[in-house]
């Protein structure tokens, strides 16, 4: 299992390929990437700032990982979150999973990506022609989270 947080890009072709690589027990690879959207609420968005603790982050994602690996037969998974200035349009996580069937590659890459956005310490600011503002946590991510229990 990979995680990682950092600031750099990274290839969604390459993280993909690498889950598979050696392993003919793998069936299926379900992913998930989010990108900076140029609008949120109604609003233009310039660019984003990432910002996370570090230790914290890593603990957080690795018992995510780890949740999903004892409710599903997982292969491998990876998870990359990027953190500090972006701009729209640009990669901010990776979620991908394999595993020897498909449905338990769908289920634990939606897990994962529904616990990050609810679990794991990470604050957004957006830059707006209006200024600078923080990213609420949205309602609908936790019910989405909820539904996991």
């Amino acid at each position: 299992m990979k995680i990682i947080v950092q600031e750099q890009e990274f290839d969604v072709g390459d993280e993909i390929s690498g889950l598979a690589a050696g392993d003919p027990g793998v069936g299926g690879i379900a992913s998930f990437v989010g990108l900076v959207r140029a609008e949120n609420e109604g609003g233009t968005v310039a660019g984003m700032t990432l910002e996370h603790y570090p230790a914290m982050t890593r603990k957080a994602l690795e018992d995510i990982v780890a949740q999903a690996a004892a409710r599903w037969v997982l292969r491998d998974a990876v998870v990359i979150h990027r953190v500090g200035a972006l701009k729209p349009g640009e990669r901010i996580v990776l979620v991908a999973v394999a595993s020897v069937h498909r449905g338990d590659a769908f289920a634990a890459c939606e897990f994962i990506m529904d616990y990050l956005k609810t679990r794991a310490p990470f604050w957004k600011k957006e830059q707006t022609p209006a200024g600078e503002r923080w990213v609420e946590a949205r309602a609908s991510d936790e019910e989405a989270a909820r539904r996991w229990r």
